[in-house]
């Protein structure tokens, strides 16, 4: 599926062409469940890999067969219930928002036919949801292939790790490296942060 992403790569970027060469293939995939995403991507805001999956991992244990995960689920979730899988008294109420965004304004919306700024504008709306929370959604649910996330830490670091720059990469330098990268800057993310054995992001 990434093949072509990965030729266009490799012949644009000599870095890019050895981080391929170690981590291939790229095994970025579109997830359908969009809510668990979002839900996901709130809970690990500002926490590490393993803290964020350990908090997911009892949040969907909250759910169950006679109780399926679902907006109407978590919005008949007691406040108390939900902090006490790890959420802050913050994320809760973000969590909360974006579940009763899903009964209005989120309900039956097809992503796929928005562009990504319409995307990004849409789901900014909703509270705790800033850009890169909105940019992970359409690289890892969405599968949408030149997404460059200039705010996120892990891919700042590794550019600065792979392109031996002796200070933390810029939001310009990164956009400028990138340039490179089109159309296929979401794959580049992937491969860098693969060079972090970032898990969560496999």
């Amino acid at each position: 599926m990434f093949k072509l992403a990965e030729e266009h790569l490799t012949n644009s970027d000599e870095i890019m062409a050895k981080l391929i060469k170690l981590h291939k293939p790229c095994t970025l995939k579109e997830h359908k469940n969009h809510f668990e995403v979002l839900c996901d991507s709130i809970i690990s805001q500002q926490l590490s890999t393993k803290a964020a999956d350990t908090i997911a991992k009892r949040f969907q244990a909250l759910y169950s067969k006679d109780n399926p995960f679902s907006p109407r689920a978590v919005l008949n979730t007691s406040t108390e219930d939900l902090r006490s899988v790890g959420l802050s008294r913050a994320k809760t109420a973000y969590i909360k928002d974006l579940a009763e965004n899903y009964q209005t304004n989120l309900k039956d919306r097809d992503f796929q036919k928005l562009s990504d700024e319409e995307v990004i504008t849409l789901l900014t709306s909703v509270k705790g949801i800033g850009r890169w929370t909105a940019e992970m959604f359409l690289i890892f649910s969405l599968n949408r292939l030149d997404i460059l996330p200039v705010g996120d830490l892990g891919i700042k670091r590794a550019v600065t790790i792979e392109y031996q720059l002796k200070e933390l990469v810029t939001p310009k330098q990164l956009i400028e490296i990138g340039e490179k990268w089109r159309p296929y800057r979401s794959v580049a993310s992937w491969y860098l942060w693969r060079s972090l054995n970032n898990k969560q992001n496999t």
